[in-house]
């Protein structure tokens, strides 16, 4: 049970310049964040993709407290989509975006995000790829997939994640498997109160099957993530009961996790898409990682033990 501790670390300021300043951490963080800046992450998209892995590229940060913060999130994806130009990698490449990070929770945030965001969807587009809306905490939702909406008027392809510890996402997943959406399945990384979620592992792990077969007989294409041995084997046999074909969903799992698996399904012939994150502000996004998955918070605890 220390996820929800973890989760409200991730939210403590105290707690951030605890684990930024330690020794330890910079090593341990690198297994999740592969580099700081575009020309750090490039040739990590150019050694993935040599693989035949696909990547979805996040820029880290949250926090963003004014405007102009909001401003330089939306030019950092800009330069990493200029710079993924001239690699002519097309979709194997796509964007993931927090719309916090272009400012959502601001005063009128719904329109400064929307209107920060659109420009990042249209220089993907132009590029021959194209961006997934990430889902944050359930009170973000509607604003979420309202903007998500919005987008697809001009930009079918835009995608979206939905949350299976989610109450409401049963029916989000019916609405958006009809309207034919690029649609990414998680379990849920955020703390929820037990009036919105669940919150045993068992009652999330069912919801998911539930809502990863209404993905897969609907019509759109589904994204499953996770890197749960279990529901991934579940999400191939959805896949063929549902009669699609290898190149009709795909996989995704968070660089640093499991990466022989990402080797694995990418030679079986599945899309593997591995989610790549990078940027300064990472400590939201470690802490989560660490917070998902007991695994992961063994590793960071037997670094400080061995290197402290």
């Amino acid at each position: 049970m220390l996820g929800p501790v973890i989760l409200a670390a991730s939210r403590s300021d105290r707690m951030r310049r605890l684990v930024s300043a330690a020794p330890v951490t910079k090593p341990v963080v690198d297994r999740f964040i592969p580099g700081e800046t575009v020309d750090q992450i490039v040739p990590i998209v150019r050694e993935l993709t040599d693989q035949d892995l696909e990547l979805t590229m996040d820029v880290v940060g949250e926090d963003i407290t004014t405007p102009a913060q909001a401003e330089a999130a939306r030019d950092a994806y800009l330069e990493l989509i200029d710079r993924l130009k001239p690699l002519e990698l097309g979709t194997r490449a796509e964007m993931s975006v927090k719309l916090s990070m272009f400012g959502q929770a601001l005063e009128g945030g719904h329109e400064l995000a929307l209107g920060n965001v659109r420009p990042v969807v249209e220089a993907a587009a132009e590029i021959g790829t194209t961006v997934t809306l990430d889902a944050e905490d359930h009170t973000t939702l509607d604003s979420m997939f309202a903007i998500h909406e919005e987008l697809r008027k001009d930009f079918p392809q835009t995608g979206c994640v939905i949350q299976a510890y989610l109450f409401r996402t049963e029916a989000d997943a019916r609405r958006l498997a009809d309207s034919g959406s690029r649609v990414r399945l998680v379990k849920g990384a955020y703390k929820e109160p037990a009036e919105v979620a669940y919150q045993q592992r068992h009652e999330i792990d069912k919801a998911y099957v539930r809502i990863l077969r209404t993905l897969m007989e609907g019509e759109g294409y589904p994204m499953i993530g996770s890197h749960d041995p279990r529901l991934i084997s579940i999400g191939q046999e959805l896949a063929r009961t549902a009669g699609r074909k290898l190149d009709e969903y795909e996989f995704q799992m968070l660089y640093g996790i499991r990466g022989d698996e990402h080797l694995r399904l990418a030679a079986e012939g599945h899309r593997m898409r591995v989610y790549t994150a990078y940027g300064t502000d990472w400590y939201g996004y470690f802490m989560r990682r660490l917070a998902e998955k007991p695994a992961n918070l063994r590793f960071f605890a037997r670094s400080m033990v061995s290197k402290g």
